[in-house]
């Protein structure tokens, strides 16, 4: 069939559009996002009323928390951030959801022995904790056959489920049943609780993030970068790549999968969203082929810089954030390719600070358009208003 390319001008936002989205948001189009842990998680659950056909594509190296508890004891990807991103997009008004997302955000107690615990998991497995009584049939028995499987892995290990995610479990369990593969698992809970979008791993593998930093200290797991556990870092990042594990710190390259590139490929939108600059966005880009599957995909590729404040940027500007994001697509491409077909525009908030330097006349020298818009919050300062991220981004699309 015939393509062709054609160009036209937009009102940023478009009413028109955000209107016809808004009243048939399953016709919505197919923004992906390259994305990790919890920043986008509010964004997320305001874009269902716009699509239903989002894509989040989920970095699994999370090293910290319950994730880093069932990493170290079962070899296994981080589920963590999939299983928040799968509840934000969950139809909340479908019969049973509300109680299915209490339970996955339920937590079991740090305070209590092991024991305690184990009895509160057996609880939970045979139907009689109230937590899992109160989800309806068919997804009850889901939950607790995923569960079972979880109660028989954890024999003869010395996982410790103080502080646990009950939502960890279930996926995990589920993981275990179905041979390690955690797509199955993605797919049944998306059915389930009619997750408006697609949410997928950007690797289906066991792999460590290490930074290496500006002196060649070299930092082990998305945790010590993130500092929510060891505090903030105090020098600039060099470089970010996978390795084999925490002990072994030499480079592996791993291919992004066909059906991720293309989920990318055939994207109506393109955006590397607000969050941790190295550990949420830069991690998701690092598998071979991701930047060839986006400079395929024949849409618009938007970045939503964080403001000045991102502990994980010390000592980056605005304008080396977006060289950096350039080099990170260029360096999984297998050959080169141009500006223009990895990003195209750098959206801003006009009333906001954004470290320096800002090289905003370098940015558009690039080819890049930078938007300047109001995306402050009143009510949430100082985050930014997600309806307002999200309507500027739909317009585009």
């Amino acid at each position: 069939m015939p393509t062709v390319t054609i160009s036209h001008t937009v009102t940023l936002p478009d009413p028109v559009k955000i209107a016809r989205y808004l009243k048939a948001p399953e016709l919505g189009p197919r923004v992906l996002f390259f994305s990790g842990g919890s920043a986008l998680r509010d964004l997320s659950r305001e874009l269902v009323r716009y699509t239903h056909n989002s894509v989040h594509l989920i970095t699994p190296f999370d090293s910290g928390g319950s994730s880093a508890k069932l990493r170290a004891t079962f070899n296994m990807l981080a589920v963590g951030d999939l299983r928040n991103r799968l509840m934000a997009l969950a139809d909340r008004t479908l019969h049973g959801n509300p109680q299915i997302y209490d339970l996955f955000a339920h937590r079991l107690p740090k305070d209590l022995p092991q024991d305690d615990l184990k009895a509160r998991l057996d609880a939970l497995v045979d139907g009689s904790d109230p937590l899992v009584g109160a989800v309806p049939d068919p997804m009850r028995k889901i939950i607790r056959s995923h569960l079972k499987f979880f109660r028989k892995a954890m024999e003869g290990t010395n996982f410790n489920l103080r502080g646990a995610s009950i939502g960890n479990l279930i996926l995990a369990g589920g993981f275990f049943n179905y041979n390690r593969q955690i797509d199955p698992v993605i797919y049944m809970f998306t059915m389930l609780v009619k997750a408006r979008g697609t949410v997928r791993p950007i690797i289906n593998k066991d792999l460590t993030l290490v930074s290496e930093m500006a002196d060649g200290t070299l930092l082990a797991g998305q945790h010590l970068l993130t500092g929510k556990e060891t505090g903030p870092i105090t020098q600039p990042v060099k470089r970010v790549y996978l390795s084999k594990s925490q002990k072994d710190l030499r480079p592996v390259e791993v291919n992004v999968r066909r059906k991720v590139k293309e989920l990318i490929r055939s994207a109506e939108l393109v955006c590397y969203p607000m969050g941790s600059f190295y550990s949420s966005l830069l991690a998701n880009l690092l598998p071979k082929g991701v930047g060839d599957a986006v400079s395929k995909a024949q849409c618009p590729k938007v970045f939503v810089p964080n403001p000045a404040g991102d502990p994980e940027q010390f000592g980056l500007g605005l304008g080396d954030s977006v060289r950096r994001l350039l080099e990170a697509l260029r360096a999984s491409c297998v050959k080169p390719r141009p500006t223009q077909s990895l990003l195209n525009f750098v959206l801003l908030d006009k009333g906001r600070g954004y470290q320096a330097p800002l090289a905003l006349n370098q940015i558009e020298a690039m080819g890049i358009k930078v938007i300047e818009a109001d995306l402050a919050s009143t009510a949430n300062a100082p985050y930014f208003d997600e309806r307002a991220v999200i309507e500027l981004l739909l317009s585009v699309a």
